[in-house]
Order: structure tokens, then sequence, then C-alpha cells
């Protein structure tokens, strides 16, 4: 990987700017690919966009920003987005500072800012090198998501159709389910998770594998089959449904037969029982059976001190006498059996038959 300097002003910077929405953003003389099809959109805040500005007013050196220098010999960002765009929209005046836009500054204040230097680092070589590249580069506070990072890489067709549907503000696949998904898709949280899911957990293989692919058909119809099914599956809607992995647990279940008023019947019950701690884990589980899911109550320490001295410290199984911290709880009767987390179902063993009742 070859990395070279380059020392240039906000004017020479800003010097053709263009925001055409789906067509990219440019500037450098149109040489300069602001917005490659796998940068996120601009996140930056009021708070973090003026403090660009106020950085540059005050002559303060601003972070290095890094470019990728392409086959034909134009640039893209690879770090310097965020910063990039602030200055070139303060410049043209979409946007004001203390209630003066640029137009408004003295002559001497807006050559101070034309003429503010920057430092750009120049970055020439592979997709792995460029993919190392990314994962040490601290953005301005902001850093780089672990899709973010894969976008990068994987850019092409696939990605460039993709991101209308999952990763901008109120896109298609937001609409549909911001619901039942977590995250935000200007973060490419929503690309990631439907990439989990329909790779069953691949995501860079799959990028690898559809990075040329001509549109995102498959993706999205798969996504709108998983919410279909979630939204039939599971009809009366609680907030423990959001953030689910609804996508593995379609892969595995959707060809079961289900019935979904027996499920809510459960589901309530289940919402309802004081032994289930974990109520976001009653979905999974009542299409796996795991009770891990639910993480059911255990005997607290108090708990199992009154049966280790009503026990006397003995192992009802082995009868051998053990330390308090040599012994666990244990339900007699099991949850599934019915077995609650009282005293008068709870036993101490020994770690080694506690372990072979578990494994049993």
């Amino acid at each position: 990987m070859n990395i070279d300097e380059l020392e240039l002003t906000v004017c020479d910077l800003v010097n053709g700017y263009s925001d055409d929405g789906e067509a990219g953003v440019f500037g450098y003389g149109g040489k300069l690919d602001i917005r490659p099809p796998y940068q996120r959109e601009f996140i930056y805040k009021d708070k973090q966009r003026d403090a660009v500005i106020e950085t540059v007013t005050k002559d303060f050196p601003l972070n290095v920003m890094y470019w990728a220098v392409r086959e034909d010999g134009t640039y893209e960002v690879i770090d310097g987005q965020q910063r990039t765009i602030s200055l070139c929209q303060y410049v043209e005046g979409e946007f004001s500072i203390n209630g003066l836009a640029f137009h408004n500054l003295q002559s001497d204040e807006k050559r101070q800012i034309l003429d503010y230097k920057l430092m750009v680092y120049l970055c020439s070589g592979t997709d792995s090198e460029k993919l190392a590249w990314f994962r040490i580069i601290n953005i301005a506070g902001e850093k780089l998501t672990n899709q973010e990072l894969r976008n990068a890489v994987y850019s092409g067709p696939w990605l460039s159709a993709a991101k209308p549907i999952f990763s901008k503000n109120n896109c298609p696949a937001y609409l549909l389910a911001n619901k039942y998904v977590t995250g935000a898709p200007i973060r490419q949280e929503y690309l990631e998770t439907v990439i989990e899911w329909i790779s069953n957990g691949d995501v860079e293989g799959y990028m690898s594998k559809h990075q040329h692919d001509p549109n995102a058909n498959a993706e999205w119809l798969y996504f709108q089959s998983v919410i279909a099914w979630v939204k039939a599956t599971f009809n009366v809607y609680r907030k423990e449904m959001k953030g689910l992995p609804w996508g593995s647990l379609y892969n595995k279940h959707h060809a079961d037969a289900l019935d979904s008023k027996t499920l809510e019947s459960e589901i309530s019950a289940l919402m309802e029982d004081d032994e289930v701690t974990n109520y976001k884990g009653v979905y999974s589980y009542v299409l796996t059976r795991n009770e891990r899911y639910l993480s059911l109550r255990t005997f607290d320490d108090k708990q199992k001190r009154r049966v280790y001295e009503k026990q006397k410290g003995i192992c009802p199984i082995c009868y051998g006498h053990y330390e308090f911290s040599e012994m666990a709880g244990d339900h007699i009767v099991a949850w599934s059996k019915g077995g609650r987390t009282t005293d008068d179902n709870c036993q101490m063993l020994c770690f080694r038959d506690n372990n072979t009742k578990s494994n049993q």
C-alpha cells in the first residue's frame, strides 16, 4: 500500500461542489467523490458541524483526512466525509453560525476560510489493504461501524441498489420493520441485519458473493417475507419483539405448522410467570423449547443458606458433607414440570452432582 500527502485549501476542496442526491456528492473540481456508494449519509449534528467551521476560523489544525486513489486518477473519501461536507455546505451558504452565513462575512474573513490549508493522505492499494486501513482510522469521534467498513470493500452495483432500500432515513425497510428491528438505517444497521439474516451470519462471505449483482431484489423480498411471517405468527405486538433475531428464527421455523392463537396464549402466560426474567426470550422459547432463553429465576443466597443449614451441609445424592461455597441450589421439581423457585423446592447439591443432574 502506498500513502502520499496532498496539501490543498478549502477553496480547492469546495471548487465544483455538487450534491445531486442519488447521483452523488462531489468536490475538488469534480475529481473527488465525497460520498462513494459505501459511505454513510451525513450524520453530523449541528454542534459537530459548527465545530468544524469554528476550528477553521480560529486557524486551529483540523484532523488529517484520507482519500483513496482510483484507477482513473480520481479520488474517493475514506475518512473526512462529514468534515468535507460541513466545509462545503458552509461556503455554499447552506447554514449559518451565530446568525452569520458565509456570504455575511467580511472579505478578509472569507479569504481566511478559503485559504485554510487541509492535509490529506492519499492511499493506493488493494481492497484488503483498504479495509485494514479503514479499521485503524478514527473518524472525528464517529467511528465507522463494521458494516460501513464492509461497504468500503464490497462496493458495487448490488450495494448501490441496496442502500436506498436499507440505508436511508425513512427507507422502505425502516418503514416496514422499525417496530421489530433495532438500529439506524444511516449507520447501515438495517443493511447489516438483513445480510446477517439471509446469510446465517456470514456477512462478508455473502457480500463478496453478491458484490456484482445488478440489484438487491432477493434481499428485499426476503426481508419482507421475514417481517410478514413475524406479524402473522405473533399477531399481538409487544415491545419485547423489537430487536429479536427474527431472521434466524424465520430460517429455522417458517415452515413449521404454528398456530398463532395457541402461541399467543402461551406467550401471555409466560409474560405473567414470575419465574421468567427475560421476557424477550419468550418468543425464541415458544419456537425452540430451549429454557435458556427465559433466564429462569435462580435461588438467591438467602434461600440457599436456609436450605444448606436445614441439610446440615449434606448432599442428598452422594451424602458427602460440603462447605456452602461448594454447593449449588437445585430445583427438586423442574420449572418445566411446575416447580417454582421456593425454599420447599430447593435442594443443595455438591457441584459434581448438580452438574450430573443438569446434563441428564
